[in-house]
């Protein structure tokens, strides 16, 4: 068992680039096919710098 890259076999790197690939891939599919959706970004009231303000009504839920 080699415990450095640098020492590594072929087939040792190749699984490693693989196994990278394969996470790549599943973290991009969740990041497609993720539901965002459900959050409104355009309701947060404008405001200028330095001036006082004061924020009501229901928070959105996030699940």
């Amino acid at each position: 068992m080699s415990h450095s890259m640098y020492n590594a076999d072929r087939s040792t790197h190749l699984k490693v680039v693989v196994l990278g690939l394969l996470c790549a891939t599943a973290v991009a599919a969740v990041g497609i096919f993720a539901n965002v959706s459900q959050f409104d970004m355009g309701t947060a009231p404008l405001v200028k710098a330095g001036q006082p303000t004061i924020v009501s009504g229901k928070l959105p839920a996030i699940r």
